[in-house]
């Protein structure tokens, strides 16, 4: 499986934030897009995610077959925000996107406790700490199954102990064969990415 972008540019409001921007990434590669505020590293993954339209170029996604024959569909997408409802438990929500994404991977309560969060799974989601808030949306990655991961600033909120655990899961699913796209201000963790990096220009 490989994904693939050629000369892809990006707007945000009509107006052009990034253009030219080409990358592969094949099973176990990951990179790390960085840049300045307003560079387009947001954009970017917004587009590779298919939440945005190209404004020019492509982006592939190449032997995922019928099961995932695009970007989007073989992608998981974890933004600013968290994609949880407040009001429902912590288990409700990730069973919810269990559901919903398909491809079932981790039951709720293991994704948990691999966040360290095993106690907390029958709490409403707006209860909880920022730090935890951000600890389920990684959760959200484990209980269904996507090849490309694709995240933006993904330790905002996360302490030390918290950014060594989620570089190990991001490890191990390169090591199963996945790949990584982040846009990231802070070092992941990875060792082995490579860095895509964003010059300046309108607003991410």
């Amino acid at each position: 499986m490989r994904l693939v972008a050629q000369a892809l540019a990006g707007e945000r409001g009509g107006e052009p934030v990034f253009s030219g921007v080409s990358f592969s990434l094949g099973e176990g590669d990951a990179l790390t897009v960085t840049g300045p505020n307003g560079s387009g590293k947001s954009t970017l993954l917004r587009v590779v995610a298919g939440l945005l339209p190209a404004a020019a170029g492509t982006i592939t996604f190449e032997g995922g077959g019928e099961e995932w024959p695009t970007p989007r569909s073989a992608a998981h997408f974890l933004g600013h925000q968290n994609g949880m409802k407040t009001a429902l438990t912590v288990d409700e929500n990730l069973r919810f996107w269990r559901e919903f994404k398909g491809e079932p991977h981790l039951e709720s309560q293991e994704a948990l406790e691999m966040m360290g969060l095993g106690e907390i799974g029958h709490l409403p989601f707006g209860y909880l700490s920022t730090g935890q808030k951000r600890r389920v949306a990684i959760a959200r990655l484990l209980v269904s199954y996507r090849p490309i991961w694709l995240l933006d600033e993904p330790t905002a909120g996360l302490d030390a102990a918290s950014e060594a655990q989620f570089a190990e899961l991001m490890q191990a699913h390169l090591e199963d064969g996945g790949m990584i796209m982040a846009a990231t201000h802070l070092p992941l963790g990875l060792t082995a990415a490579t860095e895509l990096r964003m010059g300046a220009g309108a607003a991410a």
